[in-house]
C-alpha cells in the first residue's frame, strides 16, 4: 500500500463525513449543551470506526455481507437507538426550560453528559452496519493483494482521524454558534431540530430494516 493510496481513501473518508449523517447530527445535539460533549462524542464515533475495522481485518463484519437477516437485525437496533437518542434529547430540552423557568441551577445535570456522549457516539457508530460495509467494500481496493491487520488497521485509522476531526470541526462552529447566540430559547430551537432528526433517522433506518 502506497502513500499515494493512503491520501486516496482519506480522501474518499472526507466525502463521505462531509455527507451528513447520524453521526453528524448526534455530535451536533451534544455540542449544543458544551463543546466538551461534542468532542467526546466525536472521539466515540471514532473509536466505533476503528472497532469496525477490526471487525473487518479479522473476519467478522463478513457476516454481515452474507446475512441479510444479521445485517436487519443490526440495522433495527442502531434505528432504535438512535430514536431513543432522539427521544431522550428532547426531554432533556424539556426539563432544561422547566428548570430555567423554575430559576433551578442547571450545572449537576450538565457534568454527567461528557461520558455519555462518548459511549452515546461510540454505539451510535457500532451499530451502524453501513460502516463496516463501508470498510468490507471500499478497504480491499486500497490494500495489497495479501493486506494483513497492520494494513486494514491503517486504513481504519485513517477514517477515524479524517471523520473525527470533521466532527470536531462540527462541534467547534457548533458550540461557537451557541456562545454568539447566547439565547436560551434559540439554543433549545436548535436542540431540538437535532433531537427531531435523530428520531427521524432512527424511525427510516428501522422501517427500512423492517422492510429489508
Amino acid at each position: 500500500m502506497t502513500a499515494l493510496s493512503i491520501l486516496a481513501f482519506a480522501g474518499l473518508c472526507l466525502v463521505l463525513a462531509l455527507t451528513p449523517g447520524p453521526d453528524t447530527f448526534l455530535v451536533l445535539r451534544y455540542s449544543m449543551g458544551r463543546a466538551r460533549d461534542g468532542f467526546a462524542a466525536a472521539a466515540g464515533c471514532a473509536v466505533g470506526s476503528l472497532v469496525w475495522a477490526a471487525l473487518v481485518a479479522v473476519g467478522l463484519a463478513a457476516l454481515l455481507e452474507q446475512s441479510a437477516e444479521l445485517f436487519r437485525i443490526v440495522k433495527i437496533i442502531g434505528g432504535l437507538y438512535l430514536l431513543y437518542l432522539g427521544i431522550m434529547a428532547f426531554l432533556s430540552t424539556r426539563r432544561s426550560a422547566r428548570r430555567e423557568q423554575e430559576g433551578a441551577e442547571a450545572i449537576p445535570a450538565q457534568r454527567r453528559r461528557s461520558s455519555s456522549s462518548l459511549v452515546a457516539g461510540l454505539l451510535s457508530t457500532l451499530l451502524n452496519p453501513k460502516v463496516g460495509l463501508f470498510f468490507l467494500a471500499v478497504v480491499p481496493q486500497f490494500v495489497s493483494a495479501h493486506a494483513g491487520f497492520g494494513e486494514t488497521m491503517l486504513l481504519g485509522a485513517v477514517d477515524a482521524v479524517v471523520g473525527g476531526l470533521y466532527l470536531v470541526a462540527v462541534t467547534v462552529l457548533a458550540s461557537r454558534l451557541v456562545a454568539w447566540l447566547r439565547r436560551p430559547r434559540v439554543t433549545r430551537i436548535l436542540e431540538r431540530v437535532s433531537a427531531g432528526v435523530l428520531a427521524a433517522l432512527g424511525i427510516g433506518t428501522v422501517v427500512a430494516g423492517a422492510e429489508g
